[in-house]
């Protein structure tokens, strides 16, 4: 089969792989008819090289139709329209039965110390094949797979596997009273959910914050207030202060995470582990890995007191400094982690059959067939062509 492999910094290619097989009586063999670009993958393709080898299949927000099934999987058929969620739980585990899904400890990544195995994301996390491929073996698939009617096109559903459930938690973290406001740092495909989910469950007003003309316009023609950062970032806490009462925002999303701009001390650390053997680079990463905070940073000066701050941006340093006297002094709440994607799939699934109130079929700039990965990396990366979300097909 074809597949999009990692072979090192910004390197991606489309190899022919081996066809992947039921390898257990839990697994699932999926044909893949969309699988989606996340900006995760960005961090495999520009800082994460340590932990990954050359070969190594990308993709974790899949869909497609089930071709096979283990002796342990009932719930699916082959024929089966199904999406994948990016992160692999068994379903009936302590953790599974708290709802964290992405915490399993059926397939807890002990060796490394974190959670749930994910599809496609380094040795950190479980080393298991992605969906940007032609087929792809499903582990847990007795409960991941998430089964979709037939009719509508894969945008309709396709981000199920990521984008909305991580987009959904995010606005739960950050509690936003009814009536109240909330700043979304970042207007990436996530960002854009976050505004869009954010309006659809009762904020008056919602900011959309980025540097990024396309991003800026399409979170606005969603009906959020927009903020163009370039050349004003210093202004942006009393701007959203003299919008809200002189208080700040009830809740701020930071929908970035480690690859914000504006933070040179990050940026340099990141480059110069790209510069490191990938075993010292993995070391420093692990113990002394300083990520790119000044979103966070300033989400955490623009929140109002007794606020709260939701993180859906995905940090990894181990060695970050925190302002902790300001977090403890404005008394904020701050709630963060991977999304736990099947524990929100009952409250999104009727919004997808409903009139398309969160525009999902808009949200694509991009729709390529897999043997143009490459090309679409490059564009995702560097922000060319308009490109906030883009779908691959087989």
């Amino acid at each position: 089969m074809k597949a999009v492999t990692y072979h090192g910094k910004r390197d991606v290619r489309v190899d022919t792989v081996p066809d992947p097989t039921i390898e257990k009586p839990t697994d699932a063999i999926v044909r893949i008819t969309t699988s989606g670009i996340c900006g995760s993958d960005l961090h495999l393709y520009e800082v994460m090289g340590a932990f990954m080898d050359e070969g190594d299949i990308l993709g974790h927000e899949p869909m497609g139709i089930v071709e096979a099934v283990g002796a342990e999987v009932t719930n699916i058929q082959p024929g089966d329209r199904v999406v994948i969620p990016f992160n692999i739980s068994c379903g009936s585990c302590f953790m599974c039965n708290q709802g964290l899904y992405s915490q399993c400890e059926t397939t807890q990544v002990r060796e490394h110390g974190k959670g749930a195995t994910l599809f496609g994301y380094t040795k950190l996390y479980g080393h298991v094949p992605g969906g940007q491929a032609e087929l792809l073996r499903v582990p847990q698939a007795h409960f991941g797979p998430i089964k979709v009617p037939e009719g509508p096109g894969d945008e309709q559903f396709v981000y199920l596997s990521d984008v909305l459930p991580t987009a959904w938690q995010a606005v739960e973290y950050a509690a936003i009273p009814d009536g109240g406001t909330v700043a979304v740092f970042g207007l990436g495909p996530i960002g854009q959910m976050c505004c869009r989910i954010a309006l659809h469950r009762g904020a008056r007003e919602v900011f959309g914050i980025d540097l990024v003309d396309e991003r800026l316009d399409l979170a606005s023609r969603h009906g959020a207030t927009t903020i163009d950062v370039r050349g004003h970032d210093h202004q942006l806490v009393e701007r959203l202060r003299a919008a809200t009462d002189g208080r700040g925002p009830d809740s701020v999303i930071d929908a970035v995470g480690m690859e914000a701009h504006g933070a040179p001390l990050g940026k340099l650390a990141h480059q110069l582990s790209g510069l490191l053997p990938n075993q010292v680079a993995a070391k420093v990463i692990e113990k002394a890995g300083i990520d790119r905070l000044s979103v966070l940073h300033t989400a955490i000066e623009a929140v109002r007191r007794g606020g709260t701050i939701s993180l859906s941006g995905v940090y990894g340093g181990a060695a970050d400094p925190m302002p902790m006297m300001e977090l403890f002094d404005k008394q904020i709440q701050l709630r963060m982690g991977q999304a736990n994607v099947r524990r929100w799939i009952d409250e999104i699934m009727p919004l997808l059959a409903d009139g398309d109130p969160l525009g999902v079929q808009s949200l694509a700039t991009h729709k390529l067939p897999l043997d143009q990965a490459p090309h679409a990396y490059e564009i995702f990366q560097k922000k060319q062509d308009g490109a906030i979300k883009i779908l691959l097909q087989p």
